[in-house]
């Protein structure tokens, strides 16, 4: 890593579909953990020195064309994917090519500065929102200071995916062998791109679930820019629960099928259904809840208040 005052370019993104289909991790980023010492006391065994794998989490500050915006709390790996999925996924930036540059500085204390470069229709419109904003590591709406800004208007959806449940059941059984951040710290969360057959093509860990979600949809960004003959995206899969703004940037980037293994909230069961989002909570391996817009899942036949 650079010093200070040292630019860094970031690495380019996949550049080959052979490449997306053989990692659905970016296998240039290294495994973010550090070995800590640590006593462990088992009931059986009394107490045993050993080294854990702990997750690493750095502040990672936000800049657009010179200007402070926000200093995100986040794994310090796939940040040109975290600098462009949050752009989109915020609504800062309206395609990817309106993100012309990133760069990155690196300092001693662990902190590293992104110095994103924008268009300046979308660097005129940031400067009329608020700068110097924390966002924690579970932080969902950072960045906020009105009702208007939490739920801004987003595009509407279309209705062109459909997924078998059969797909979706094998996408589950598949989530597990890539995590390895977190088998190693039980510290992340992560968020896979399903193709319509269910096969998991892409997949960001970290330690914020907003975040992993926003490396995904950054890389998927990536991977459609730089390959034309990337596979269409059939849903996203979340390891955590799915709240109102991961439906917000999900939609944002038109994301028709949203899976959580964990449970959504009400206010996300609204903003899907009243946006044509399907979503689905609390995915495991032979079960799942459907909350909203059932009809682009298939071998399923909802009843009661579900309804298209």
């Amino acid at each position: 890593m650079s010093g200070p005052g040292l630019a860094q370019s970031l690495p380019a993104a996949p550049g080959s579909a052979a490449e997306l289909s053989s990692s659905v991790l970016n296998p240039a980023a290294p495994l973010a953990l550090t070995l800590v010492p640590t006593q462990r006391w088992q009931q059986a065994r009394g107490y045993e020195t050993r080294q854990d794998p702990v997750a690493e989490e750095t502040p990672i500050a936000l800049e657009y064309n010179g200007l402070p915006h926000v200093v995100m709390l986040a794994t310090p790996t796939d940040l040109e994917d975290f600098a462009l999925g949050f752009s989109l996924t915020e609504g800062l930036i309206d395609t990817p090519s309106d993100l012309l540059q990133v760069q990155r500085e690196s300092y001693p204390g662990g902190g590293i500065r992104l110095q994103l470069q924008i268009t300046p229709a979308c660097a005129t419109r940031l400067a009329s929102r608020s700068k110097n904003l924390t966002g924690r590591t579970g932080c969902g709406l950072c960045g906020a200071e009105q009702l208007a800004q939490v739920f801004r208007p987003l595009p509407p959806l279309g209705q062109t995916l459909r997924l078998s449940l059969q797909a979706l059941q094998q996408a589950l059984e598949q989530i597990a062998t890539h995590q390895p951040l977190q088998r190693q710290t039980g510290a992340t969360h992560a968020a896979f791109w399903l193709d319509a057959s269910g096969r998991v093509v892409l997949g960001r860990e970290d330690v914020g679930r907003h975040n992993a979600l926003d490396k995904l949809l950054g890389a998927r960004a990536h991977a459609v820019a730089h390959t034309p003959a990337t596979p269409a995206l059939s849903a996203v899969l979340i390891t955590s629960r799915a709240s109102m703004e991961m439906v917000q940037k999900s939609v944002q980037q038109g994301v028709e099928i949203l899976v959580a293994i964990s449970a959504p909230t009400a206010l996300a069961v609204d903003l899907a259904q009243r946006h044509g989002q399907t979503l689905v909570g609390f995915a495991r391996p032979g079960q799942m809840t459907l909350y909203s817009h059932p009809q682009r899942l298939f071998d399923t036949a909802p009843s009661g208040p579900i309804s298209s």
